[in-house]
């Protein structure tokens, strides 16, 4: 389609700006974004549609527009809602690079110059299915009031006969048809997530089927309108496989007519609209983060950081003055060869597991604030209240049921050349303990790093005890020190099957107490002091000494 046909199009509200003698330029696609540097996820053939919170001052506006020039965009549209009038530096950069340049009216929706677009690139569509595809647009354009994508996916349940539900990377369940019935179990939604994520990494065609406990589910990729609708091909696609949502659908979509197949395309890029703004919604959130921590790492007094998150804890927790506790909550992605960032993947996992165990009301994620810096995130955590054990010691988030339901869904996108690791610090109760909690936090993402898997994470309660130690051992040391050690019993249990290595582990756990260790090995006492004795025999070592069972013990440990 034509610029010209945009822009004689009334429902869309545009008003030219500059640029009138290209209006015969071609539309291949629409983008929305507010990056500074969108190039990556331009193809050419674009119509941008920004809402300018890019733009901190009037300097911001030339090289922007000198990017989208670059990657052959065919125009721009700014949006009136967050500044009012267009500013002239962005009309006079357009003008001197020859980049037509629209105005929207703060009463349209970006949503409603999306599925014309993406209706008319397409083709028009016949019968019923473009009768659906026309209600989900006037459904979805009505912005939050319209209901989000649960809308959608009723229509798809109440034209089609579709039971569907969107959900996250993670796993998560964010939206379902009210006609899909049940909630779809945690297990089968992280079940969904990790196949399609599996699938996106080995490159294959989407929609990926997959059958579960008898019932065959096509799973649909949900990219976020900010990266544009630039095929897969032309970029790497590990810059989104952890964040982009998936639409999955109860059918067997491989013998779908191409009409049907295009439809549900349709409807995935209007539910990339809401994703787009719970994105944009976060963006205040992110920049509170981003300045604590910038705060935080400089130095800064207590009192100013103080003051600072004096007005952090109403944006993160409505209704309440201040927060009591805080918590800091470190994350780093890092994948094998090639040059890509991961701290904003990281942010956008962060943000996505700090979800359930902070779950309240219909944006659970509110509460959080999360920056990123290099490969690395960090989430500033506020907590009301936080809970104690038994014995009285405060809680908040603990390392590990971060992950409980995440872990293989989040491994199988990052397959075998990614890592993510995190950790946890303890809760403090002002800004005087920031600084700590960051550096605890940090810490316990090393100890985490140094453990096997793709997916870790460590808590504070790990950094007062050996495990701090352990993994900063360099791996020849360690070879070394378990070798002098634990070798000879090696080798005597291949030759006489003695369980020499069981025994030393069950009695040194059992702080040396012969009655116990004998009883849990089911063994006599006299068999169990001559299978001690032959390890300190082997090793020349004496386990009544302290420092030869503190030896032992950590030779365990690293081996």
């Amino acid at each position: 389609m034509r610029l010209r046909a945009l822009l004689d199009t009334d429902a869309l509200g545009l008003r030219l700006l500059g640029g009138e003698e290209e209006l015969d330029r071609t539309v291949r696609g629409v983008m929305t974004t507010d990056l500074r540097d969108p190039s990556r996820y331009l193809s050419g053939g674009e119509l941008v549609l920004t809402g300018l919170a890019w733009r901190h001052d009037a300097s911001d506006s030339e090289p922007f527009v000198r990017i989208l020039n670059a990657a052959g965009v065919t125009a721009l549209a700014a949006g009136e809602a967050e500044l009012g009038a267009v500013p002239e530096d962005l009309v006079q950069a357009c003008a001197r690079h020859r980049l037509p340049l629209f105005a929207v009216n703060e009463r349209v929706a970006f949503a409603t110059i999306t599925e014309h677009v993406v209706r008319q690139v397409s083709g028009e569509r016949a019968g019923d299915l473009a009768a659906v595809v026309d209600r989900h647009r006037r459904l979805m354009t009505s912005g939050p009031a319209g209901g989000g994508p649960d809308v959608v996916l009723d229509l798809l349940g109440s034209d089609l006969d579709l039971r569907a539900w969107v959900l996250s990377p993670a796993g998560r369940a964010i939206a379902g048809s009210s006609s899909a019935g049940p909630e779809l179990p945690v297990e089968v939604c992280a079940r969904l997530a990790a196949e399609h994520l599996s699938a996106t990494r080995s490159g294959r065609r989407a929609p990926h089927r997959v059958a579960i406990e008898g019932t065959t589910y096509s799973l649909f990729p949900i990219r976020s309108g900010a990266r544009g609708v630039a095929p897969a091909a032309s970029r790497d696609v590990r810059e989104t496989v952890l964040s982009d949502w998936l639409l999955a659908v109860e059918a067997d979509a491989g013998d779908w007519p191409e009409e049907r197949l295009d439809l549900l395309q349709g409807v995935t890029q209007l539910i990339s609209v809401e994703r787009d703004r719970r994105d944009a919604a976060r963006t205040v959130r992110r920049r509170l983060a981003q300045e604590v921590l910038e705060l935080v790492q400089s130095g800064a007094a207590p009192a100013e950081i103080a003051a600072r998150l004096r007005v952090a804890a109403p944006v993160l927790l409505p209704g309440l003055g201040a927060a009591p506790h805080w918590q800091v909550v470190v994350a780093k992605v890092e994948w094998e060869g090639g040059d890509i960032e991961g701290g904003p993947v990281a942010q956008s996992l962060l943000e996505e597991i700090l979800v359930d165990p902070l779950a309240s009301g219909p944006e659970p994620s509110d509460r959080i604030a999360v920056a990123h810096t290099g490969d690395e995130a960090i989430a500033l955590v506020p907590l009301p209240a936080v809970p104690t054990d038994e014995n009285g010691a405060e809680q908040g988030l603990i390392a590990d049921s971060l992950l409980e339901s995440v872990r293989n869904p989040l491994s199988a996108g990052l397959a075998d050349d990614g890592r993510l690791t995190i950790g946890v610090s303890a809760a403090v109760h002002s800004a005087e303990g920031l600084r700590g909690a960051l550096e605890e936090a940090r810490h316990a993402r090393r100890v985490a790093a140094a453990r096997t898997g793709l997916v870790c994470a460590a808590g504070h309660q790990e950094l007062a005890s050996h495990v701090l130690l352990l993994p900063f051992v360099p791996d020849d040391v360690r070879r070394a020190f378990t070798a002098r050690l634990l070798d000879p019993l090696r080798d005597y249990d291949r030759k006489h099957r003695a369980e020499l290595i069981p025994t030393l582990e069950a009695f040194l756990d059992c702080d040396g107490s012969w009655t116990r260790c004998a009883s849990r090995l089911h063994l006599h006492v006299n068999t169990l002091r001559y299978r001690v004795g032959r390890i300190e025999q082997l090793t020349n070592r004496d386990l009544s000494r302290l420092e030869d069972k503190l030896d032992f013990f950590l030779a365990l440990r690293m081996s």
